[in-house]
């Protein structure tokens, strides 16, 4: 039976896994809205995505980081009367380096994206798929989020805050018709290893079973956000890497992932 057609927000989907997630969802035959700061990329994408599929994607520009982006995006929609029966939370930065070398603006502005945003966007869109008593929400994590990680201590940081929430809230609204996936990627080729790899070259020369492909990456969400599971964790490397992180003692997951860590900055 052919599942009935949703409107998606898709944020952060200019590039990497928002934009292998929109193809995702456009080849189901769901109506993907696209926001980020990138004007030109979003067109292109929705051009993409109407010459693939057949739908018509709506773009909306927004920096999301901004206070009140979140508030202002969904009076947006009201006007144009969408309702979004699927929020995809993707939008997110990263810095690596040791804490105390990286500048306090750039700590914040991984909260202010990577957290705050991301809240508010839950705060505006979760109410009406409560009231409505359907709706689904996927955020994106990361495998950071299971631990600790020196040299990405701030971005490990957010994401836990991502996976905290997201478990929350699958808790909170059983039964309201409203599920909560958080998406918990590794390693992935997107635009964001790229520009880690051009700032240390340690992370151009990984070995390929450590790289997830990104369009497996978006498959895996797609499927795990679409069956309501809680938490998805795509390629076998991960998966054991994170049921390795949890069994054993927090002291030897800090210790090993510290080595690690330093050893590759």
């Amino acid at each position: 039976m052919k599942r009935p057609a949703l409107t998606v927000l898709i944020t952060g989907a200019s590039s990497g896994i928002g934009a292998a997630l929109a193809r995702c969802f456009a080849r189901a035959g769901h109506r993907p809205v696209l926001v980020a700061r990138s004007a030109g990329k979003l067109k292109e994408l929705a051009q993409s995505l109407t010459a693939e599929s057949g739908v018509r994607a709506v773009v909306l520009v927004a920096d999301l980081a901004k206070p009140g982006a979140a508030a202002a995006l969904a009076a947006s929609l009201r006007r144009k009367r969408l309702a979004i029966d699927l929020l995809v939370n993707n939008a997110g930065v990263l810095e690596q380096g040791r804490f105390v070398r990286i500048p306090a603006r750039r700590h914040q502005a991984l909260i202010d994206l990577n957290v705050a945003s991301l809240t508010a966007m839950l705060v505006q869109f979760l109410p009406p798929m409560i009231k409505r008593g359907h709706g689904r929400v996927l955020n994106v994590a990361s495998i950071a989020a299971f631990h600790p990680v020196p040299m990405l201590a701030t971005y490990a940081a957010t994401k836990a805050y991502v996976l905290s929430l997201s478990e929350s809230l699958s808790e909170e609204l059983r039964d309201t018709g409203v599920s909560v996936t958080a998406l918990c990627p590794g390693i992935t080729a997107t635009h964001m290893l790229t520009t880690a790899a051009q700032a240390n070259a340690k992370l151009g020369s990984l070995p390929g079973f450590l790289v997830s492909d990104v369009d497996a990456v978006a498959a895996e969400g797609y499927r795990a956000c679409m069956q309501g599971e809680v938490i998805a964790v795509p390629g076998n490397v991960n998966w054991a890497t994170v049921v390795a992180a949890r069994a054993a003692p927090k002291w030897l997951v800090r210790r090993v992932v510290g080595a690690v860590g330093r050893s590759a900055v």
